[in-house]
């Protein structure tokens, strides 16, 4: 469902839309670093700006890149964050398995608690295996978690009907949270 109009990232516009667009795009990647980072432990070197300024500038300097539209943008968005998250709970936790682990939740409505809490290093490792088996049920729970796409986003990304996103996004959950804690 493509409109044919080519999103740019910032970097390949010219300066008049990087200033119109560069704001508006940057509010957005801060609302979802700040929705993920609001489940993360006290003491997390790692804070939402710092977070989404990383992302801003990857996704920034990605030369050659053309997004169909802010849901495309988005979901690129939401695999660069994923990857710092992982890379940053990998750089403070290699210490000892969960030493500084980044925690996380399936379900954006369950107040974090041990029960319902998991390092992103575990998620990144359960959604690799999650991929292998079903790539859309992946694609999924990375845009709706790490992305903070509705459903309706990703069905435009996808190409697919909402229901068949909300339904995968069942079984992807009900898939992880058996694999993540048995």
């Amino acid at each position: 469902m493509t409109t044919g109009r080519r999103f740019v990232p910032p970097s390949g516009l010219v300066p008049e839309q990087q200033r119109s667009l560069a704001p508006s795009l940057y509010r957005e990647l801060h609302r979802i670093a700040v929705r993920k980072m609001r489940f993360e432990r006290a003491n997390h070197t790692l804070q939402p700006t710092a977070l989404v300024n990383e992302a801003y500038l990857r996704l920034a300097n990605a030369s050659g890149s053309l997004w169909q539209d802010r849901a495309h943008f988005l979901a690129a968005a939401a695999q660069v964050m994923r990857h710092i998250l992982v890379d940053h709970a990998r750089l403070h936790g290699a210490g000892k398995r969960g030493a500084g682990a980044v925690q996380v939740t399936l379900d954006e409505n369950i107040v974090p608690s041990p029960s319902h809490s998991i390092d992103v290093l575990a998620l990144h490792e359960a959604l690799e295996r999650l991929s292998r088996l079903d790539a859309r049920q992946g694609s999924i729970v990375e845009l709706h978690f790490f992305g903070g796409l509705s459903f309706e986003e990703i069905a435009s990304v996808l190409e697919v009907s909402d229901r068949t996103v909300k339904r995968d996004w069942a079984m992807a959950r009900i898939w992880l949270f058996k694999e993540i804690w048995g």
